[in-house]
């Protein structure tokens, strides 16, 4: 059986921007994963916030949240997408908790589908709580709800006014071909375009400011 599924991408090592644009197109290269919809990228402060005694000091993350169609279940899903963060660097054995991240894929919902286990939880327990994921989440789930009935809408008004995340680029516009894959050959664009998708961020006080911060005029945050 087939269910939605979203999945929550951030970087803030390297070069970001391109790393976000290469994992979309390896997501869709999972065997029984197809990405159906890609968010804008959007830029925040790292999580915990700087007066948190757990707060790591470090760059700013790009992230943006991916609505595909899962035939395979949320344990292998999740393995597929540990294997993809090794691919582009990640070692979960030497980093640290909340620290900085060449590729971070975070499992946000599958279907409706509950699970606790000590390698995952779904929904994913702090959707609600960071609005670097519900703004992106909004995009490519209007109007859609958490499996125990919380809707998106409701969620974002509770964290108004949202003035730590803004619009940094849409995969549309990133210029010149996408970067070569880890593995497989280059597909195409993975991204879809979405009338109106501006004007929703912009509601949502998820401001467009990839102009003043190195959007795609300067290729990106380095």
């Amino acid at each position: 059986m087939s269910q939605d599924a979203y999945l929550g991408l951030g970087a803030n090592v390297g070069d970001p921007l391109e790393t976000l644009t290469a994992a979309v197109e390896v997501l869709d290269d999972i065997e029984g994963f197809t990405v159906v919809d890609v968010s804008g990228v959007y830029i925040s402060a790292p999580w915990p916030p700087p007066d948190d005694p757990r707060a790591v000091e470090q760059d700013d993350y790009l992230n943006l949240v991916v609505r595909g169609v899962a035939s395979i279940g949320p344990h292998d899903l999740l393995r597929e997408t540990q294997l993809i963060e090794a691919a582009f660097g990640r070692d979960r054995s030497r980093e640290q908790r909340w620290g900085p991240r060449t590729l971070d894929i975070d499992l946000l919902m599958v279907g409706e589908e509950v699970v606790d286990t000590p390698e995952l939880v779904l929904p994913h327990p702090r959707i609600a709580e960071r609005s670097f994921v519900l703004v992106p989440l909004m995009e490519v789930m209007p109007g859609g709800q958490l499996p125990d009935g919380r809707r998106l809408t409701r969620l974002v008004m509770e964290l108004s006014p949202i003035d730590d995340v803004d619009l940094f680029v849409r995969l549309d516009d990133v210029p010149g071909p996408r970067i070569p894959r880890p593995e497989g050959p280059v597909g195409p664009p993975p991204s879809l375009e979405r009338p109106g998708s501006d004007a929703l961020a912009d509601e949502h006080g998820a401001r467009d400011r990839a102009g003043d911060r190195g959007g795609p005029d300067q290729g990106g945050r380095s």
